[in-house]
């Protein structure tokens, strides 16, 4: 299939795969999927693998293979990768769907999630980095949690190993979730004013899981780092999980200097999430110097009228999108005349979804 217009509308009932294209959309994007964490639930039960494939305006040949038994390859321009984030960049996109409008009132995991996307946008490298993170806190506990031989020097000796490589991975994850939120902030901030017609004022909190001693700088916080790990030991000895680290980052969005979680309304809620998802999309336009495909998987569904139509508006014809609805109804004037229309039933018979 190609997208020859600025919108491809996906129309169709539940659960016929929507979805699924934009998601496979997202995954050649960025190699990560908003509803998956395992490559197992994106095949197909009664397939071994899974196979990606997507040709930019710009010509570049995307594949991304996803197997059951092996791992993932990725390929560009019929070339497999070494490192599959080297397929990070030729295409670049904004994934909106109706569980984004969890983010403000959800646990925090989900909003720690939304920051990993939008810094990864921004420094791909940053994949390898959450990765290495990921696999020394499950090792670490582990440890923990199998250590039944050998004396506590032994034990401590290993995890000083941990500590060290823990302590610079984690400030490097912490400068650069702090990094992308200063500059998210004022464009986010600008967009609830708009969206709230002037009324509101949003600001964001970043409250990290490790204690950020000193001046912003590798060395000093990755030596603070190291300090507060090795001190929470015999905490996390009998509590069998590690207190410290990014795992633990908190994101406090503010309304007017009241947390949104707590005090905002749904209303104002949701249209905090629809400016952040501006804002992201802005910031990744200016950045790179081209605007990123914009994925709005069913979430008007879930806005009432007046704010479906503050994000149409919002996004105008600057973007290209693709964009799944259950009914064109919503899609009037412009937005539908400029549009390539496509009915999932038909889709799914030709093979593109299921």
């Amino acid at each position: 299939m190609e997208l020859t217009d600025e919108r491809l509308l996906i129309i169709g009932p539940n659960g016929i795969g929507k979805s699924n294209l934009l998601e496979s959309v997202e995954l050649l994007s960025s190699l990560r999927s908003h509803r998956c964490s395992r490559d197992q639930d994106l095949i197909n039960w009664e397939q071994p693998q899974s196979l990606l494939r997507g040709i930019t305006n710009q010509g570049d040949k995307l594949e991304l293979k996803l197997q059951r038994k092996g791992g993932r390859k990725a390929f560009l321009n019929d070339k497999l990768l070494k490192r599959q984030l080297d397929l990070i960049g030729p295409l670049r996109c904004v994934s909106f769907s109706s569980l984004d409008l969890e983010l403000v009132r959800g646990e925090p995991g989900l909003r720690r999630n939304w920051l990993d996307r939008v810094v990864q946008q921004l420094e791909p490298v940053y994949c390898d980095l959450i990765s290495r993170y990921n696999k020394l806190l499950r090792q670490r506990s582990q440890l923990w949690r199998g250590w039944r031989k050998g004396t506590t020097n032994e034990l401590y000796s290993l995890l000083d190993t941990f500590d060290v490589q823990m302590a610079l991975v984690s400030t490097r994850i912490h400068r650069r979730r702090r990094r992308a939120l200063q500059r998210i902030e004022p464009l986010a901030s600008r967009w609830q004013e708009v969206l709230s017609k002037g009324r509101e004022k949003f600001s964001m909190s970043y409250l990290p899981g490790s204690s950020l001693e000193g001046e912003e700088k590798e060395e000093s916080w990755r030596l603070s780092i190291e300090k507060q790990l090795f001190s929470q030991r015999s905490d996390e000895e009998r509590i069998g999980s590690c207190k410290i680290g990014p795992h633990r980052d908190e994101i406090f969005f503010l309304l007017d200097g009241v947390e949104a979680r707590r005090f905002g309304s749904a209303g104002q809620q949701r249209t905090l999430v629809l400016s952040l998802k501006l804002a992201e999309l802005e910031l990744v336009g200016k950045l790179f110097g081209e605007s990123p495909l914009l994925l709005l998987d069913d979430v008007l569904a879930e806005l009432d009228p007046t704010r479906q139509l503050q994000l149409l508006e919002a996004v105008g014809d600057k973007h290209q999108c693709l964009v799944s609805a259950t009914h064109l109804e919503a899609f009037e004037g412009t937005w539908r005349r400029k549009s390539q229309i496509v009915n999932a039933e038909s889709f799914k018979a030709r093979g593109f979804i299921g």
